[in-house]
């Protein structure tokens, strides 16, 4: 049988990576490192002083690039590579004194999971940055913030809460990928409209 509480912490670690990876790995760190939480012998890396002063950069950095209309979208392209492994990993780093089968199930589950979230991310912006204006993005950006945040309490002070509210997050992700994926199709659409490949320059004869 699986602990609510654990399941709580490797869900909420591979949510938060598909979106604000360097801010979960610091709090995370930060709260073993205060006590706050004891974190599994795997994590317990998260608390040491060089993890947190680079996790720390990172998060300021990320928290920064992250209010930048495009430039939030060249990030999240980097971060596909980083994001969805990481994820996988710290589900593993929870059970990592599971049986195999759970470890197996738990590392697939996380990678899945910080994917999803990572697609459902990146799509979002990618379609908030055709619009001219910053202050949807920076809505957007300034409510993630607070969603990881919000998370983490919700899987440390009420887990089964929050397990409840990530499977139903779950299927909005089913739901709401493909449609990202046929607007995201509809924009490229009418960029290549708006700058069509190969269109040779008109020439005034005069």
């Amino acid at each position: 049988m699986v602990a609510v509480p654990s399941l709580a912490l490797a869900g909420v670690l591979s949510w938060a990576s598909g979106f604000r990876l360097y801010a979960a790995l610091f709090i995370a760190g930060m709260l073993d490192r205060f006590h706050v939480v004891v974190l599994p012998d795997k994590l317990a890396i998260l608390s040491h002083t060089p993890v947190l002063v680079v996790t720390g950069a990172l998060l300021v950095v990320e928290f920064l690039v992250d209010k930048v209309p495009a430039v939030d979208s060249a990030w999240d392209s980097v971060q596909t590579f980083v994001r969805v492994p990481l994820g996988a990993l710290l589900a593993w780093g929870v059970f990592a004194h599971a049986s195999p089968e759970i470890q197996a199930v738990a590392t697939i589950a996380g990678g899945a999971l910080a994917a999803g979230t990572h697609v459902a991310k990146a799509g979002t912006r990618a379609m908030v940055n055709a619009s001219p204006e910053p202050f949807s993005n920076w809505g957007l950006s300034f409510s993630e913030d607070g969603a990881v945040l919000l998370g983490i309490w919700l899987a440390l002070q009420h887990p089964m809460v929050f397990v409840v509210l990530l499977a139903l997050f779950v299927l909005l992700l089913v739901w709401l990928i493909p449609k990202l994926w046929r607007g995201l199709r509809a924009l490229w659409r009418g960029f290549q409209r708006l700058f069509p490949r190969g269109a040779e320059r008109s020439i005034d004869p005069r």
